[in-house]
């Protein structure tokens, strides 16, 4: 065999040059872990738990909800850290609420990651029991009794509580509320803060357990008037969500117009304008829709010009689903509230001396409101055929609390 010519090898040299060059810009780079196996760079841990424990003094000593498996570790970090940052600062007052506490960086994000996760619950389904608060909950001990009937496995729970109110670091909470606050922003009332804080529940519910199927909103003065395997049974036959939907309300066009005259418009249009209860139970489906609306939440995230007709938490989630998908919701809420004689936009509250057996049996017979039917010419004879019970009630002062233990299992809980 012949030796190789200089020729020859300078010939070899030129036709592997390029595949060198390939390999050198195409051969992924190697980091070796504490467990001293190489993983490609940069390095994406799956997150498999459900919670993760902080314990440094600017990060919540209690474990904090976080996203779902497709967001990356430092994703997760820089979430968590933005909405503790907006946390430990005082409130501004109601006029100058900041856009952080409305629509942050960190809430987009947050609600984005929200919007993909799978739109079919796992086979186990669960209710998701959503509180929404400035303050401990006062009738915590009642709910305590309601979920202590509850397989642990049908249920979850979640906590906003405004941290400008409720130091949730310490023991605010306590039993199946323990560990249950997520990441949270201040709320005030006639802004779209307490918008926000829904659909941050929504989110975190919706990342945290993939089995979550129905989704309930509470205010602390809310109670159970039933059992939890009747209130399950009720909300998982149903393949429609509850929100109170109203169109010919007094004072609709006032409220529509509150941040201007056409300032709605045309995202939200007065034809599109809704109002409902804020405390509604909403699908799957119609969770993902709400986390993922940007368009109309555009327009309810404006400022009002005047408090007295600024509610925007009884009107963006009527006006949303109503525009989105009508016919995929009830249009009432499961939740009695009692108007009359209410002062300052708020509902009547029962006083410690009305609670009492017959109060729960007077309110279980009520029959919810169906939109716009009591203005109607009775065509949708579909919904007037209806007859959901309610399920919750409102409101209820703290000192009822002990009138209401007491009668907790031959009342309140007995179906």
């Amino acid at each position: 065999m012949l030796p190789p010519t200089p020729l020859s090898l300078l010939c070899a040299i030129l036709l592997c040059l390029p595949l060198a060059v390939i390999f050198t810009f195409t051969a992924p780079s190697s980091t070796t872990l504490s467990g001293g196996a190489a993983s490609t760079s940069p390095v994406l841990l799956p997150i498999t738990a459900s919670y993760i424990n902080y314990t440094t003094d600017d990060i919540y000593p209690e474990p904090i909800l976080l996203p779902p498996t497709t967001v990356s570790i430092p994703q997760v970090v820089l979430l968590i850290k933005n909405q503790t940052t907006a946390n430990s600062t005082n409130p501004p007052p109601r006029s100058q609420i900041s856009e952080d506490y409305i629509d942050g960086d960190d809430d987009r994000s947050l609600f984005q990651a929200a919007s993909r996760v799978n739109p079919s619950p796992k086979p186990v389904k669960k209710l998701a029991f959503m509180f929404l608060t400035t303050s401990p909950l006062p009738l915590a001990p009642l709910w305590e009794l309601f979920f202590a009937r509850a397989p642990n496995n049908l249920y979850n729970v979640y906590v906003h509580a405004d941290p400008s109110s409720v130091n949730h670091t310490t023991t605010s909470f306590h039993g199946v509320f323990a560990h249950r606050v997520i990441p949270s922003k201040p709320t005030r009332r006639h802004t779209p803060t307490l918008i926000s804080a829904a659909r941050r529940l929504l989110a975190h519910a919706l990342l945290h357990d993939e089995s979550n199927s129905m989704f309930a909103l509470f205010s602390p003065s809310c109670i159970p008037i039933r059992s939890f395997s009747y209130t399950y049974r009720t909300l998982m036959k149903s393949r429609r969500s509850f929100v109170e939907i109203l169109k010919n309300e007094p004072g609709a066009y006032e409220r529509w117009a509150a941040r201007g005259e056409e300032a709605m418009a045309p995202e939200v249009e007065y034809s599109d304008f809704r109002i409902g209860s804020q405390f509604w139970a909403v699908k799957r489906k119609h969770a993902r829709i709400i986390v993922r609306d940007r368009r109309v939440w555009s327009k309810f995230k404006l400022p009002c010009l005047r408090d007295d007709t600024c509610y925007p938490e009884e009107h963006y989630f009527a006006t949303l689903l109503s525009m989105v998908d009508q016919r995929g919701c009830t249009p009432c809420t499961l939740t009695h509230v009692d108007w009359n004689g209410s002062r300052g936009g708020h509902p009547r509250m029962y006083k410690t001396s009305e609670v009492g057996p017959e109060l729960i049996r007077t309110l279980r017979k009520y029959r919810p409101r169906y939109g716009d039917e009591e203005r109607s010419d009775g065509s949708n004879s579909s919904v007037r055929r209806r007859h959901d019970p309610f399920l919750f009630a409102r409101k209820f002062s703290p000192g009822s609390l002990h009138r209401l233990i007491s009668i907790a299992n031959g009342v309140i809980f007995k179906d």
